[in-house]
């Protein structure tokens, strides 16, 4: 819709990782060629990434942890709680700005940044992934939502353009 675009996005498995007190999971996660984010950041390689998602916790998107993750930190398997999307065009920003309070300039939401936040009332994580596209996630059961707010505001977005 106008100069933005909604797609539904597969990002294969997801996993939650919370190191256990005291524990580095570096070594654990190197075969995937990666390591626990520090906070704001996506770390990608080998086809895998790995998000922060808050406090001492990071979705590790698209593979399966490798099994001596499990030894230093609590696994959780969080493909089918979350539903994805991927929000991209030249109108992108404005029309997520009208529903998240981060500041998604370049400057300061750049590509490869990630924020725990809100969209609207939904808690979400958004990833940005490209200068014009964002990855969107949030619980399965607020979908519908999700997609009702951004088509709305695409829509709003859309009818500014024509004024």
């Amino acid at each position: 819709m106008g100069r933005a675009r909604l797609a539904a996005l597969d990002p294969g498995r997801v996993t939650s990782v919370a190191p256990w007190p005291g524990r580095n999971v570096d070594a654990a996660l190197a075969p995937l060629g990666l390591h626990f984010p520090p906070p704001g950041t996506v770390i990608a390689a080998q086809g895998a990434r790995i998000a922060w998602a808050g406090r001492q916790l990071a979705f590790l998107i698209g593979a399966e942890p490798p099994a001596a993750l499990a030894g230093v930190a609590a696994l959780t398997d969080q493909s089918d709680g979350w539903v994805w999307v991927h929000l991209s065009g030249a109108d992108a920003s404005a029309v997520l700005a009208r529903l998240t309070p981060l500041d998604l300039r370049p400057s300061a939401f750049a590509v490869g940044t990630v924020a725990r936040t809100v969209i609207n009332h939904m808690q979400a994580l958004i990833l940005r992934g490209a200068e014009d596209g964002f990855e969107i996630a949030v619980f399965a059961s607020m979908a519908g939502t999700l997609h009702h707010e951004l088509t709305e505001a695409m829509r709003l977005v859309a009818a500014r353009a024509r004024i």
